[in-house]
């Protein structure tokens, strides 16, 4: 039986036109900054989000890591939405090495940082107001390009910067129907993943102006993540950037099918409506969805639990249509062999 991995867009494994790419790769040593790949990879990464320079790191958490670092001082503060990502699964780096204080203002189920809580923390001289789109937690919900300029309107008039961790930013201006620079223009810096939903297998960028990106190469150093011939993996990450933002759309349309197919399953509460990227989140109804997403498991789908009820399925670049409407006549014979107090 082939399992149906959708625990995470993290799980894409690079195509054979993406290998070819990384096996033919020119590369240099990175930290004496003579990688041409990498070199190429950072030029075109800044220029898909509008920014001047990109710093090529090995993950979305150093990424955000980085941009902390560099705006807040030991002892100043980061407002951070109440379900960041940076906040619940970034290890708090910011607090451990930054000794940066996360000021936390709450977020609505669409990921928007709500304006009176954030008026009271910017009245605390924050050096930094972070974002998220698209917002994991929030239903992977894309942030809208309005509410990202109202509230960095708002921090820059306080003296903040703004930084925009956008792990899956371009799924967010698919989702809005504009582009990923419109998204982060009103921005400091921003971050986006190539190994999410771009399909790569390692890598993410920080960008913004280019004395701060020079700054944050000494701090990549630092916290260890100087990289050598990383022409390697950089090729992989530049073969995304240009063969797999379109194909995204793909990724959607999935999303989509499996949600109205989710909703028509006994047991199981999702409004496919609020499916605006290739995250789908749903609750299970009945004392114990562990149960569920162990038979789940045992049917050949893998899920992610974000909360004792509710469950994650991402589509990717390794899902197709036809997996997905597989993955759903397995999700019905996993919920049909549950106890009946799983059931409406």
């Amino acid at each position: 039986m082939r399992v149906i991995d959708l625990r995470s867009d993290t799980v894409t494994r690079p195509t054979s036109e993406m290998r070819r790419a990384m096996a033919e790769a020119q590369v240099g040593d990175d930290v004496l900054g003579d990688d041409p790949t990498v070199k190429e990879l950072e030029r075109a990464a800044a220029a898909r989000v509008g920014k001047e320079a990109a710093l090529y790191v090995p993950s979305g958490t150093m990424a955000n890591l980085l941009a902390l670092l560099l705006a807040c001082g030991r002892g100043e503060q980061a407002v951070v939405g109440s379900e960041s990502h940076i906040l619940h699964h970034e290890a708090l780096g910011a607090p451990a090495l930054g000794g940066i204080h996360l000021a936390v203002v709450p977020n609505d189920e669409r990921g928007r940082l709500l304006p009176d809580p954030l008026e009271a923390a910017l009245r605390a001289g924050p050096a930094l107001v972070c974002l998220e789109n698209t917002h994991n937690r929030c239903g992977g919900a894309a942030v809208s390009l309005s509410h990202t300029r109202e509230v960095a309107g708002r921090a820059h008039a306080a003296g903040s910067a703004v930084h925009v961790d956008g792990a899956r930013l371009f799924n967010a201006a698919l989702a809005l129907e504009t582009d990923a620079a419109a998204l982060v223009a009103d921005a400091d810096t921003a971050s986006f993943c190539f190994s999410k939903g771009l399909g790569a297998p390692i890598g993410s960028v920080l960008c913004g102006p280019g004395e701060l990106i020079g700054r944050a190469r000494g701090l990549r150093r630092q916290l260890g993540g100087g990289m050598r011939q990383a022409g390697v993996i950089a090729a992989g990450a530049l073969y995304a950037l240009e063969h797999h933002i379109e194909r995204l759309a793909e990724d959607h349309q999935n999303a989509r099918l499996l949600a109205r197919g989710l909703a028509r399953v006994p047991g199981i509460r999702i409004d496919p409506d609020a499916v605006e990227s290739n995250l789908v989140f749903f609750e299970v109804d009945g004392p114990d969805p562990r149960a569920f997403r162990a038979a789940l498991s045992e049917a050949g789908v893998l899920a992610s639990g974000t909360a004792p009820h509710r469950v994650r399925m991402a589509t990717h670049l390794g899902v197709s249509a036809s997996d997905v409407e597989e993955a759903l006549l397995r999700t019905r014979r996993a919920v049909e062999s549950l106890p009946a107090a799983v059931a409406r």
